[in-house]
């Protein structure tokens, strides 16, 4: 439960009560948090003319077993820069995904020199309507289920990364209905007692803009937005009323910047959870011994504690840009209809140094497969182009984890190392996790054979793609194949 007031829910003796010094720098009672007050005054930096600003806040403290993990959410009145073509927004900041107070409540104190609890804050820039006298509060719920997903999983943002929300940010009409995240424009980060705090800054965005940003990468569709005033400008400022994608407003940027760079750069996508399956068809249905990740028909085998930490750091690597872990980890649900896609590491890889001491490759049972049948809802299907194009001819890997079954599919190039799956036996599987690997020959045809797949609207199910020589089979079957194994 949730309150909104002017202050909200800091200490009694912090800012709200008018006790602390008239500048950032001021020193505070010892009853304020030394934490909230670091990221407080940098707020104090930039909106010294209001020190005591509407704030939503938790009534039941997370720590106390309240269901909000961020303690606050204050709500800003920014006059933006017309100079810069920066409109009159509100500027919301987060409370409580940092350690604000340093006795191991929250976050575990690891010391001064690292990230303070998960390592940044989250803000948002909201364009202000017309005759609108108070910030709307409903950023400081998306904030709290994003801050939900980040405790529950302990898996940290980073600039560049995108969320699919699948539903418009404000439950309206919206077509903004996803988020990317990037740096906040104004915010510095901050040295606090208990470590640096940084300031990430969603960015709502469209379906296309989503999908661009998952082609190609987060990063370079924010430097579009940028600079389209209307779709966010040099802030990037959320505009909920926003009716027209950048590339309606531009159609030249699809092609000369977002197409062009999938082929320079490839694509940052390396990992979603998806409807999927695979068969093994060099194996007879009742053997024993079968272990295919999930046959129609059959109740499915599940991943072993083992394999599903190995795919667990596959999607990490690839996937990783700081220490700490990047995917939801392989076996949770999406939370709030979040799904979190990762941006990849320089050198792409299927192993860590965890995952090898987890699973010695000596202990590993690989079994080579002579021909396999994979099986896609439309959506997944949609994303083989983009798998092969993006990322396997640029020497990296993809992987397909089931959301219905217990099952992984991963695609690999022959650059990427540490893969099973090898030239000479291209299919490989280690019980329900299928590894197939592609040579740039190959790849290059399966595109063409697969073109229809970028044209949904002709598209009619169930379609089927195969190579024979190949000994691989690809089926686009209804979601109610998956929905519905067992029947």
């Amino acid at each position: 439960m949730e309150g909104v007031r002017p202050g909200g829910g800091l200490p009694p003796s912090g800012p709200g009560s008018g006790s602390g010094s008239g500048s950032a720098s001021g020193s505070f009672p010892s009853l304020f948090p030394p934490g909230l007050h670091g990221i407080y005054g940098e707020c104090r930096r930039l909106y010294p003319d209001q020190p005591n600003p509407l704030q939503v806040t938790a009534i039941l403290k997370y720590w106390l077993g309240g269901p909000d993990p961020l303690d606050y959410v204050s709500m800003y009145r920014n006059l933006g820069n017309p100079a810069l073509n920066v409109p009159e927004h509100w500027h919301y900041v987060s409370f409580g995904l940092s350690d604000l107070y340093g006795d191991n409540r929250v976050h575990e104190f690891t010391g001064t020199d690292g990230p303070s609890g998960f390592g940044f804050e989250l803000t948002f820039r909201l364009k202000r309507e017309t005759g609108e006298s108070a910030p709307p509060t409903w950023p400081a719920e998306l904030m709290q289920g994003l801050a939900r997903y980040v405790f529950q999983s302990e898996n940290t943002f980073c600039s560049g990364d995108h969320v699919s929300w699948h539903s418009p940010l404000d439950n309206s009409e919206s077509r903004i209905q996803h988020m990317l995240l990037t740096e906040d424009p104004q915010m510095q980060p901050v040295q606090t007692p208990f470590g640096v705090v940084t300031f990430l800054q969603i960015v709502g965005v469209c379906t296309e803009e989503l999908h661009a940003a998952q082609q190609w990468n987060g990063q370079g569709i924010l430097e579009l937005l940028r600079t389209v005033p209307l779709a966010g400008g040099p802030w990037l400022i959320t505009d909920m009323r926003r009716g027209e994608t950048i590339f309606e407003i531009d159609p030249h940027l699809q092609q000369e910047r977002v197409d062009k760079g999938i082929e320079t750069d490839g694509s940052n996508l390396s990992g979603v959870s998806a409807k999927c399956a695979w068969d093994d068809l060099s194996r007879p249905p009742e053997d024993d011994e079968d272990s295919r990740s999930i046959c129609i028909g059959t109740q499915p085998r599940r991943l072993s504690g083992k394999d599903t930490e190995q795919i667990r750091e596959t999607l990490r690597r690839g996937l990783e840009i700081n220490s700490k872990p990047v995917l939801p980890p392989i076996n949770s649900q999406r939370q709030n209809g979040l799904n979190l896609d990762r941006a990849p590491s320089r050198k792409d890889s299927l192993e860590s140094e965890s995952s090898a001491a987890i699973i010695p490759h000596e202990l590993i049972r690989t079994r080579q497969l002579e021909s396999v049948h994979l099986k896609f809802n439309q959506e997944s299907g949609a994303l083989i182009p983009l798998c092969l194009r993006g990322r396997l001819l640029h020497g990296r890997h993809f992987t397909y984890k089931s959301i219905t079954g217990d099952t992984a599919i991963t695609f690999v190039s022959t650059g990427v190392e540490g893969a099973f799956a090898t030239e000479e036996h291209p299919y490989a599987a280690h019980g329900p996790w299928l590894q197939i690997l592609l040579t740039e020959e190959f790849v290059e045809r399966m595109l063409e054979d697969l073109e229809d797949l970028n044209s949904p609207e002709e598209f009619k199910l169930p379609k089927e793609y195969s190579w024979p020589e190949k000994k691989l089979k690809v089926s686009i079957l209804p979601d109610a194949v998956f929905d519905n194994p067992l029947h």
